[in-house]
């Protein structure tokens, strides 16, 4: 009964973290998959040593002790989850069919905001983006460690050190190196818009017409010139609105070949698409997460024309906990980068059907 009873205690007290602590495996991870099964192994480990906790550190901060290091054993002898744009160049010929899945690949997967507790969402959206946790998996796995505990969850220096049985310094000198690799290859993220606003609701809404009517001129109008559009798990991936266009143009079709469903990954908006058949039914596609920015509106642009949204940008805006100092003034909303996942299995984890009635 004592057992129980403590199991219980556990439990209750640990299970409001496990949210948390699988957005904290996924960002080390870049796998759903595997941070689902990692939470459960730090679970198993915590309560096995449940009666050694004497409560000198907080629960939240034991428990992803318990985590970090379950990722970093995990971790070992693995390849990096990538994206297609971090393998190689972009292709030059959007028209030819693409080349055979890449099945050896362990592809960074895309998180539901559905899995992962709504206040992590909002307080850490920029760590969760997607481009970001792709370019975490450049950094060897306790730099990743320390850049994350440091720079996310804003543990000091001597916490990582005694998590790591390193030093102060040593921790210092790591989490320096980290910065200045994510800088290297980190996209320039400070003029991310954030994912509630009316603007980017209404970019969504015109995305998805766009693709449903077959309108490629309307979807030129939400696309910055230097869109990107990578698609795992092939290799190919285009650059610029002209390649983009010329690929989604040649396989996009007729009006109502394609309909979209509306949903959130990491903390970003996202489609799911689904394609008609030749039986006319409309089956789940792809997965696409939207990379939105702001871009300095033309001072002659006309308001009521029918291009991306405009907002009134602020002073600042916060990201990966850096204030940027763009001046106050119209933006255009557009989207820098769709990463479209040609896995229909991804659908499920984010409650969409396979089919569309």
């Amino acid at each position: 009964m004592a057992a129980t009873t403590d199991r219980d205690e556990f439990v209750r007290l640990t299970d409001p973290y496990r949210r948390e602590l699988l957005a904290h495996c996924y960002r080390m991870l870049g796998s759903v998959d595997d941070a689902e099964d990692l939470v459960q192994e730090t679970y198993l480990r915590a309560w096995r040593s449940y009666d050694g906790y004497e409560g000198r550190a907080s629960l939240r901060t034991w428990l992803h002790r318990i985590a970090t290091n379950t990722c970093l054993t995990a971790l070992e002898g693995r390849v990096r989850r990538p994206l297609p744009s971090g393998l190689g160049e972009p292709s030059d010929a959007p028209e030819e069919p693409l080349r055979a899945r890449a099945a050896d690949v362990p592809w960074l997967q895309p998180l539901p905001d559905a899995l992962v507790d709504p206040a992590t969402v909002v307080a850490a959206r920029g760590s969760l983006r997607l481009a970001l946790v792709a370019a975490l998996q450049n950094l060897p796995a306790r730099q990743r460690a320390v850049l994350i505990l440091r720079d996310v969850l804003a543990w000091r220096a001597p916490e990582v050190a005694a998590l790591l049985g390193t030093s102060t310094a040593a921790v210092k000198s790591t989490l320096q190196r980290a910065r200045a690799r994510l800088d290297e290859v980190a996209p320039d993220e400070d003029l991310v818009t954030e994912p509630d606003g009316p603007e980017d609701r209404e970019l969504l809404d015109r995305y998805m017409a766009a693709f449903e009517h077959a309108d490629m001129d309307a979807l030129l109008g939400l696309l910055q010139d230097g869109v990107e559009l990578e698609m795992p798990p092939y290799l190919e991936w285009f650059s610029g609105t002209k390649d983009v266009l010329r690929f989604l143009g040649a396989r996009v079709g007729e009006p109502g070949r394609v309909r979209m469903v509306p949903t959130r990954a990491n903390g970003q908006r996202a489609v799911g698409a689904y394609e008609r058949g030749a039986d006319g039914v409309h089956r789940a596609h792809s997965l696409q997460v939207l990379h939105v920015r702001l871009l300095h509106a033309p001072r002659a642009l006309d308001v009521h024309a029918p291009r991306a949204h405009l907002v009134h940008a602020p002073s600042a805006l916060g990201v990966r906990g850096v204030h940027s100092s763009h001046a106050p003034g119209v933006y255009e909303v557009r989207i820098a980068r769709i990463t479209a996942f040609l896995d229909p299995e991804l659908f499920g984890r984010f409650g969409l059907p396979q089919v569309l009635s």
